[in-house]
């Protein structure tokens, strides 16, 4: 993903609240998000050239999403696909912080990236969910996120590019007054670009910076090419939506919806039968 906009643990109905938006170029081939393998235990889209993907959720309620760091001169055409991260954090056993103190030491030879991943349901004992973010580009280990609403994109989380703090205004506006899929999609589609003196400098032409600061992007040959949204209810219940751009017509797009009960999710305790004597 190339923009993602969430609210950990700040709704009274919500643990998360995720909006992001993928953007690509439209050679690149694509799968649209679909339940994964034999056992469907994860949901997610796929990169078919590399194998992996930027975001997706398992049955058991683990969540992990990648954003790249923009650094031209520093990009490495032969590092290995960070789309293998992604698959990695939603597919071991291990809670994600001992995973990631683990594995962390091999992360610099990939290109420069950002990773949120973690459990949205208690597990482990634990009496909440608990979510992580990592950069690869920082010389601090994995951060436990605290409640509140994030953003974040080709930067560090939370670094205020106009694009980061547009859609994180109107992502807590929209969500404190109803959390709607349709509201949502709407957010992630303003194509608004930024002033030239707003704009960051990330080592890219300013006619692609420019292009660039807009939250769901059109340009030639390159563009948000999904736009997915995933709501985690406190009783497990996960609706999950994802809106495909065409890769030959992005104005045109189809829509994919999925809803499932988190398997570790609390369930309430049935009522006793009453005594038939």
């Amino acid at each position: 993903m190339c923009l993602i906009v969430f609210a950990w643990r700040s709704h009274p109905d919500y643990p998360l609240i995720l909006a992001g938006n993928r953007d690509e170029f439209y050679t690149r081939r694509t799968r649209p998000a679909a339940w994964w393998g034999q056992a469907v235990s994860l949901l997610a889209g796929q990169d078919e050239e590399a194998g992996g993907t930027w975001f997706g959720i398992t049955r058991r309620g683990r969540v992990a999403a990648l954003t790249n760091v923009r650094a031209p001169t520093e990009r490495n055409p032969h590092a290995p696909s960070r789309g293998a991260l992604v698959l990695a954090a939603l597919q071991t056993p291990e809670k994600v912080d001992r995973w990631l103190d683990r594995h962390s030491h091999r992360t610099p030879v990939f290109n420069g990236f950002n990773l949120i991943a973690g459990d949205t349901m208690p597990t482990g004992g634990q009496p909440v969910g608990s979510l992580h973010y990592y950069s690869n580009r920082l010389p601090t280990a994995a951060r436990v996120l605290e409640p509140g609403i994030y953003g974040l994109s080709n930067a560090f989380l939370d670094t205020p590019w106009p694009k980061v703090t547009r859609a994180v205004g109107h992502f807590a506006c929209s969500i404190a007054n109803r959390v709607s899929v349709e509201a949502l999609l709407a957010l992630m589609a303003d194509r608004e670009l930024a002033r030239e003196s707003d704009l960051p400098a990330t080592g890219v032409p300013l006619d692609w910076e420019r292009v660039l600061s807009a939250v769901q992007i059109r340009a030639k040959g390159y563009g948000t090419r999904a736009t997915t949204v995933l709501m985690v209810r406190n009783d497990g219940l996960v609706t999950f939506y994802e809106r495909t751009f065409e890769a030959t017509d992005p104005d045109r797009s189809s829509d994919r919806h999925f809803e499932f009960m988190i398997d570790t999710a609390p369930r309430p305790a049935r009522l006793k039968a009453p005594d038939s004597n």
